[in-house]
């Protein structure tokens, strides 16, 4: 057999069955787990995504702040070496030697951005470029030897750094204002500041190579971040998606077929296959049930369930229909022939038997075909009005009337005139039968209080 064939042959035989409940939650139910595992996986990359952007940025203004330091701080200490050998002014020394062992900006710069990019090729060249800022700190302390000994200060008032250093016979032999002016030139003259634009462009070249590489690694990482959230939301569409299959498969397959099963079995019909297998299921067994208890019904003997007299159904029938029809959505009427004793005192029982089966034909004659007609016994009638309600009061009050007039007049004029009396109560949701009967008998004692040939409704 083709797999075309396979396919059609499996696609009929789910049309015919329907589809199962059960198989049809396990699917779901597994489509769903399924779904919201990778969903939390794909939000745990998510998270450790968003962790690394922001520790990238929190990396980014942190290189950006400690390459601040380090340019201030190298700019600084030449901007202090400068000034002293100016001036004289010793407080510019103790500024230099300050920031060069106590603030440390330069240092501490430099080992914050080796600690967070240490793997940089940027970084280690930057780490040489500040070897060569290193090396030329013995050129300021040598202009701060010759300035202080031009400005005539106490060396052994200074740091060690600058005690050590030895000047040049050529240097010794200048006089004071000359080794100032020589300290001076030092720290101004074209090989000092070439060797300070030099550092400065190194350092800022390789500052801004260690922005592109920490840019550039933002960048894809965002780019990472941007992808994860989409498949998040396409995850979450589709689970989204499958709690509304759910809702609306089991709408269509279950609640629908359901509420129209509850309809149907209410007009006492057959029920048609539709919806999920379970509720076909369900709907094949009531059929069944259905047609066997209408043949059954119809193999009752007769006599058993009918009145002799007037084919009308008897007791039996009448608590029959009471206990299997929706009494929630019907009415119930109680119908006495008033006066008929005297009928049969004045003209004879079979004169009175006539009475009641011309009655019994009117009453009859006055409802519809789906509606059960019963005598209860003597001269006492009932009808059971299927799916009728208060809004059919004044319809029933209108058949009343009609019923009313025919007795008053029978055709056959063999037989006297009567008239009826009529109590009547309408079902409701969760009403006992008893509770309904009770009220439809109050219903009737009130009509015949109220001087008979007529109804009266049961009213809360």
């Amino acid at each position: 057999m083709s797999e075309e064939n396979k396919l059609h042959r499996n696609h009929e035989s789910i049309k015919k069955r329907g589809v199962s409940l059960r198989r049809l939650n396990i699917i779901m139910f597994a489509s769903a787990i399924i779904i919201s595992v990778i969903l939390i996986v794909a939000m745990q990359r998510t998270q450790q995504l968003y962790n690394r952007t922001h520790s990238m940025t929190q990396n980014l203004l942190e290189w950006r702040e400690n390459s601040y330091d380090l340019q201030k701080g190298s700019d600084y200490l030449t901007e202090e070496a400068r000034l002293f050998v100016i001036t004289g002014d010793k407080q510019h020394i103790d500024n230099y030697f300050e920031e060069v062992n106590v603030t440390k900006r330069r240092d501490n710069a430099l080992s914050k951005l080796k600690k967070n990019n240490e793997d940089s090729p940027a970084v280690k060249e930057l780490s040489m470029a500040m070897d060569e800022s290193v090396r030329l700190m013995d050129r300021e302390y040598y202009a701060f030897r010759l300035a202080i000994e031009g400005y005539g200060y106490n060396i052994n008032e200074y740091p060690e750094e600058i005690r050590v250093v030895q000047l040049s016979d050529e240097d010794m032999q200048l006089d004071n204002n000359q080794k100032i002016n020589a300290a001076i030139m030092y720290l101004f003259d074209d090989e000092y500041t070439e060797s300070k634009m030099r550092i400065s462009d190194n350092t800022n070249d390789c500052l801004d190579r260690l922005e592109y590489e920490v840019d550039s690694q933002q960048q894809k990482v965002s780019k990472e971040l941007g992808a994860q959230v989409f498949i998040e939301h396409v995850l979450t569409f589709l689970l989204i998606g499958i709690m509304l299959g759910i809702v609306i498969l089991t709408s269509v397959l279950v609640f629908k077929p359901l509420r129209d099963c509850v309809e149907i079995i209410r007009r006492e019909e057959e029920i048609p296959l539709s919806g999920a297998y379970e509720v076909r299921f369900l709907a094949k067994n009531y059929n069944l049930m259905y047609y066997t208890t209408k043949e059954n019904q119809s193999k009752l003997n007769y006599d058993a369930n009918h009145d002799n007299l007037t084919g009308l159904f008897n007791r039996r029938g009448y608590d029959f229909f009471l206990n299997n029809v929706d009494m929630e959505t019907s009415s119930l009427l109680i119908i006495d022939l008033d006066n008929f004793k005297n009928v049969n005192d004045t003209y004879g029982h079979d004169v009175g038997d006539k009475v009641i089966a011309n009655a019994a034909s009117v009453i009859l004659n006055s409802f519809r075909s789906q509606d059960y007609v019963c005598r209860l016994g003597g001269d006492e009638f009932a009808v059971i009005m299927i799916r009728a309600d208060s809004s059919m009061k004044k319809l029933i009050e209108n058949k009343i009337d009609l019923i009313n007039q025919k007795l008053a007049k029978p055709e056959d004029e063999s037989i006297p005139g009567v008239s009826c009396s009529v109590g009547a109560a309408f079902g409701r949701y969760e009403m006992p039968v008893s509770e309904l009967f009770k009220r439809a008998d109050k219903a009737l004692y009130q009509t015949k209080e109220n001087g008979r040939n007529g109804i009266s409704f049961y009213e809360n």
